[in-house]
C-alpha cells in the first residue's frame, strides 16, 4: 500500500495536509478531535505553539514534499445544505461569539438510578410524537401540550444524567426514521445545551422546537421523503416541509414563537446556503443554529439508509470541515467537545484488537469511557460479556508504576484505537444496551462490575 503516515516538523506544515497524530496526547491541546485537515494558517500557528512535530496522513492530504494529493471528502447527499453553496470556503459573516458557561449543571445522577425513569420517559415521548403525527390536520392542542411536557421531562432527565436517554434512543427501527431522528436530535440538543450552560427555559424551548422541527414532513409524499437522490425540482419540493411545519404550528397557542423560530430556522446555514430564507450569520437565532447543527450531525450519523451511516469520528470530522462555512465555528467546536469522539453506543476497536461498545461516558477523561467487550481479537463473539472501565484500569496501572511494582515498558495499556462504522461487524447494539442497562440493574450494577474485568 505504500507510505501512509509521515512525521513532519511543525515548520514544514502546509495547508491541505491531514494531521493524524501529535507528539503529545490530544487531550493536552485545544484541538477538539483526533485528525483534521489544515485549512488556515492559524491552525498551523496553534500546532507550532503545542508541538515540535506531528504525523500526517499522506493518503488523505498533501504529502511532506508539498505534493498535492486529492483530499478524500466524505460523500455528501444531495439534500445536504453545504452542497448548495457555490463554495465551501470559510465566509466572512457576522456571528456573535457563543456564550459558554461550563459546569452550570454540576448535579449528576448515577446511570443505574436514571435508567428506569428514562425508559418510561422514552415511551411517553414516542406516544406524544405519535399523537402529534395523527392530530396535525386538526392541530390537536392536547398532543402539542403533551409534547411540550415530555420535552421538559427530557431536559430534566439529561440534566440528571446525559447517558440514560441517549442509550434508549441509540437504536431505532428502520420504519421510524423521522420520529427517531427528531428525538435523537432533541437529545443531542439538550446534551449540548447542558454542556454550554443554557438556561432551563432555553433548554425547554430548544427541546420542544427540535422535537417538532420535522412536523411539516407529514404533508410530503412518502416516496419523496425516502428518495436519496432527488432532482433539483424534487429538492425544492422537499424543502417546503419547513414552511409547512411553521404554518401548522402557528395555528396553535400551545407552541410559543421561540419554538416556532427553531423550526423555521433549523435548515438555515451561516453562509446563506440553507433554506427557506437563506439567512446568514446572526440573522439565524442561536437556538436555530444549535438545532441545525445537531440535526445535521444526527442525519449523517443515522441516515435513513443505515449502510451509509458515518462513524462518530468521521461525522465529527465532517462537522469540523464545515465550521465557519455552514455552521458557526465556536458552536461547532464546543459541540464536538460536548459529545466527545466516542458517544454512548459507539462501536470501537481497542488497541489489543478486541471490539467493544461504549456503554457509559467518563466526563473527566472523555477518551477513557466504559466499554462492553463484544468481539475477541479474532473478531469472534465473546461467550461472556465483560465491562471494561478504561479510566479506572489506566489509573490502576499508573499507581503500580508509581509504586515500582511495574515498569512502564512492561505495561500494556488498553486504549480505544479507533471507532468503527456501525455496519463494520454484526453486533447487536440493542442487545448490548439491554444487557448493560436493564439486566445489570436487576442484578445490581455494582455486583456485575465486580464480576467484570475493570482492571
Amino acid at each position: 500500500m505504500g507510505l501512509k503516515q509521515a512525521k513532519v516538523g511543525v515548520n514544514d506544515l502546509v495547508l491541505g495536509m491531514f494531521v493524524s497524530g501529535l507528539d503529545r496526547p490530544w487531550t493536552q491541546t485545544p484541538f477538539p478531535l483526533q485528525g483534521f485537515y489544515l485549512r488556515d494558517l492559524e491552525e498551523i500557528n496553534q500546532l507550532k505553539r503545542y508541538c515540535k512535530h506531528v504525523y500526517i496522513d499522506v493518503q488523505k492530504g498533501k504529502g511532506p514534499a508539498n505534493r498535492p494529493n486529492a483530499l478524500a471528502p466524505i460523500p455528501r447527499k444531495k439534500s445536504e445544505a453545504p452542497e448548495r453553496s457555490p463554495s465551501n470556503q470559510p465566509l466572512d459573516v457576522k456571528v456573535s461569539p457563543l456564550k459558554v458557561r461550563h459546569n452550570v449543571y454540576s448535579h449528576y445522577t448515577p446511570l443505574k438510578n436514571e435508567v428506569e425513569a428514562a425508559r418510561a420517559l422514552n415511551q411517553r415521548v414516542a406516544k406524544a410524537i405519535s399523537e402529534i403525527d395523527k392530530g396535525l390536520a386538526t392541530v390537536d392542542t392536547q398532543a402539542l401540550s403533551n409534547t411540550r411536557k415530555v420535552a421538559g421531562e427530557m431536559v430534566d432527565s439529561v440534566l440528571r444524567n446525559p447517558d440514560a436517554l441517549s442509550w434508549l434512543n441509540r437504536v431505532r427501527d428502520a420504519d421510524e426514521h423521522s420520529y427517531s431522528h427528531s428525538v435523537r436530535s432533541a437529545i443531542w440538543a439538550i446534551l449540548f445545551g447542558r454542556y454550554i450552560g443554557l438556561s432551563k427555559k432555553d433548554l425547554d424551548v430548544l427541546a420542544f422546537g427540535v422535537l417538532l422541527k420535522d412536523v411539516g414532513k407529514v404533508k410530503l409524499g412518502a416516496a419523496l421523503l425516502r428518495k436519496e437522490n432527488r432532482s433539483e425540482e424534487e429538492e425544492l419540493e422537499y424543502e417546503k416541509f419547513v414552511l409547512y411545519g411553521v404554518e401548522i404550528l402557528r395555528q396553535s397557542r400551545q407552541v410559543e414563537p421561540r419554538a416556532i423560530a427553531v423550526v423555521h430556522s433549523h435548515c438555515e446555514r451561516i453562509n446563506g446556503s440553507g433554506y427557506p430564507q437563506h439567512l446568514k450569520g446572526d440573522k439565524i437565532p442561536v437556538l436555530g443554529r444549535i438545532a441545525g447543527l445537531v440535526s445535521f450531525y444526527d442525519e449523517i450519523s443515522n441516515p435513513r439508509n443505515s449502510s451509509k451511516a458515518l462513524s462518530p469520528s468521521r461525522a465529527v470530522a465532517r462537522l469540523y470541515e464545515l465550521r465557519n462555512v455552514a455552521f458557526q465555528e465556536d458552536l461547532t467546536v464546543e459541540f464536538i467537545r460536548a459529545i466527545g469522539l466516542y458517544p454512548t453506543g459507539t462501536l470501537v476497536e481497542l488497541s489489543n484488537g478486541e471490539v467493544a461498545v461504549v456503554v457509559e461516558q467518563n466526563f473527566e477523561r472523555r477518551l477513557k469511557p466504559k466499554v462492553m467487550l463484544v468481539l475477541d481479537k479474532d473478531k469472534q463473539p465473546l461467550k461472556k460479556q465483560v465491562v471494561l472501565d478504561l479510566a479506572k484500569k489506566d489509573i490502576r496501572l499508573q499507581k503500580q508504576i508509581d509504586k515500582g511494582k511495574k515498569r512502564l515498558q512492561d505495561v500494556d495499556r488498553i486504549e480505544i484505537s479507533h471507532d468503527l462504522e456501525p455496519s463494520s461487524y454484526p453486533v447487536d447494539i440493542a442487545k448490548v444496551r439491554d444487557d448493560y442497562l436493564f439486566s445489570t440493574q436487576r442484578k445490581g450494577i455494582l455486583g456485575f462490575i465486580k464480576q467484570s474485568l475493570i482492571g
